[in-house]
């Protein structure tokens, strides 16, 4: 097994978190993995993106230019990285920062309403877990065991009071993903 992800979305959504759990996650499971983050010099509201390879075998090499899974978390994000999806592949997209649907009729769409649940759960930190979640759901490149290995790991020790919530937020995000 070896998938190919890309997350992009505005900075402060958690793109970068969510792609070193994934990738911290793949490690705790003994898997060969690359992150590789990107984005502009805003610490907040600029855009960012990271790359995440998870595989059984070696990888090769970080750098990409087609994805199997795409995670976009606004309408730049969409635009961007719609085109650079594999036929076949998987596009997430959270339908609060999306405003024009994907047009793609070559990969499986998902929305997933991250963004509702967080203000349902009224916490907006757990936004990148709930889409996390939903990523598990449909295409399940880590336990959830070695996603909480991975919260351990990358979470200051302050935060680790956080870790239930966070894993609530994964199963929550698994429940509301709909595909398209």
């Amino acid at each position: 097994m070896k998938k190919e992800v890309i997350i992009s979305g505005f900075g402060g959504q958690g793109v970068l978190s969510m792609g070193k759990i994934l990738a911290y996650s793949g490690l705790m499971e003994d898997k060969e993995v690359t992150w590789m983050p990107a984005y502009g010099p805003e610490q907040r509201g600029g855009t960012a993106n990271v790359t995440v390879i998870v595989s059984d075998d070696r990888i090769s090499s970080p750098i990409l230019s087609k994805y199997d899974i795409a995670i976009v978390l606004n309408q730049p994000s969409l635009d961007k990285f719609e085109t650079k999806i594999k036929p076949g592949g998987v596009l997430i997209y959270d339908g609060f920062g999306v405003i024009n649907p994907p047009t793609r009729k070559d990969i499986t769409v998902y929305r997933v309403n991250a963004m509702d649940k967080a203000a349902e759960m009224k916490n907006s930190k757990v936004f990148n877990m709930i889409v996390l979640g939903g990523l598990l759901q449909v295409c399940p490149v880590v336990s959830d065991n070695g996603v909480e290995k991975a919260l351990y790991k990358t979470l200051p020790e302050r935060h680790h009071a956080l870790i239930p919530l966070n894993m609530e937020a994964i199963k929550a995000g698994k429940d509301i993903i709909e595909k398209m």
